[in-house]
């Protein structure tokens, strides 16, 4: 079957809210030699996709710019960082092995080549994305899942959210025996903390509002942590001893209160500022107990790879809350703004 000349995207032309999200008929991106040309099966909607829309990042030196996720967009821009899909073309210095095969693309633009790199750049953001029928992306950012017994909807909620959580979960040295904080742990990052932490062994104690705390239960977690009420107090009475690490996306004022209930040595690990991104805490506390803030963005090449073979294992199961047709991408990030679901929201090209 010959790949179309044309295809149906969504993309965005300028910052704005939902209404500047545009569905239109858009040339088939070509694969560069070192690139692959994939079928968009799924593609999970984020936060992401929200704040690069938005423009809402910021630039260092003048956090209120209009920005995307690493600096100015050059648009229009194709939104979407997390695609599952078929590769169905390979550029000249691909393996044509791949064509046919059920993939899932790191989402990640990184500053080298290492296993540790860093990751300074996102696909819906400053590259183009999966809110299309076909995205293209390099060889060495597709990893094959073919024999995963997870759905493609399944496997599209994986890059940004349980990336980002595995990265969070790495970088904060968490092992099996350790009491762990998940703060916002009914959002998409925050159940894949959940899962991802309770399937290494670990106690979970989740904060996350009422009406969603079965669901985060049902996730892994071992207590549900009511956000309506005083928090800290609340952790203070499940973990009298103090908590080994902090998973947090919500940050502001939690932080600064937070901080004097991780045990010495512990880590406070930031990978978000749902709350607020103004953070002011006791430094004392930081120093005389030897405590470190972790800050987490995305994941490396390596806690993808290890991803993957979670995937591959079906060892989670992400939780899909609603679908979309792509021509209703600006009303699935609108649902996604009202957070009133618990899992992941996916769009199908």
């Amino acid at each position: 079957m010959s790949t179309p000349d044309t295809m149906t995207a969504a993309r965005i032309t300028r910052h704005g809210g939902p209404e500047v999200v545009e569905t239109v008929r858009a040339a088939v991106p070509a694969p560069g030699a070192s690139e692959a040309l994939v079928q968009v099966r799924s593609v999970a909607v984020n936060n992401t996709d929200l704040w690069t829309r938005q423009g809402a990042y910021g630039l260092p030196g003048d956090p209120d710019a209009p920005a995307g996720w690493r600096g100015p967009i050059d648009f229009p821009r194709v939104q979407g960082a997390d695609v599952c899909g078929i590769v169905v073309e390979v550029g000249a210095d691909g393996d044509r092995a791949l064509i046919g095969r059920r993939v899932v693309i790191d989402p990640a633009i990184y500053d080298s080549a290492a296993a540790d790199a860093h990751p300074v750049g996102l696909m819906g953001s400053e590259r183009d994305g999966g809110y299309a029928q076909y995205a293209t992306a390099p060889i060495d950012r597709i990893h094959d899942v073919s024999g995963s017994p997870l759905s493609d909807d399944q496997l599209a909620a994986l890059p940004t959210a349980y990336g980002t959580a595995l990265g969070m979960i790495e970088r904060g040295g968490v092992a099996a025996g350790d009491t762990v904080l998940v703060t916002g742990a009914s959002g998409g990052v925050g159940l894949a903390l959940v899962q991802l932490a309770r399937a290494r062994g670990v106690r979970v104690l989740a904060v996350s509002s009422g009406p969603k705390a079965d669901a985060v239960r049902e996730a892994g977690a071992d207590a549900v942590i009511d956000r309506a009420d005083d928090v800290i107090a609340q952790v203070r009475d499940l973990a009298p001893e103090g908590i080994d690490v902090a998973l947090d996306v919500v940050a502001g004022d939690l932080v600064g209160r937070g901080v004097p209930l991780v045990r010495e040595g512990g880590r406070w690990v930031i990978a978000g500022a749902l709350g607020g991104h103004d953070v002011a805490f006791d430094v004392r506390r930081l120093y005389l107990h030897n405590i470190r803030i972790v800050g987490s963005s995305m994941h490396t090449p390596e806690h993808f790879r290890m991803l993957m073979d979670i995937a591959r294992a079906g060892a989670v199961t992400p939780v899909i809350a609603a679908r979309y047709p792509l021509d209703q991408a600006a009303g699935a990030q609108e649902e996604l703004a009202r957070r009133k679901h618990v899992g992941k929201i996916v769009l199908h090209p």
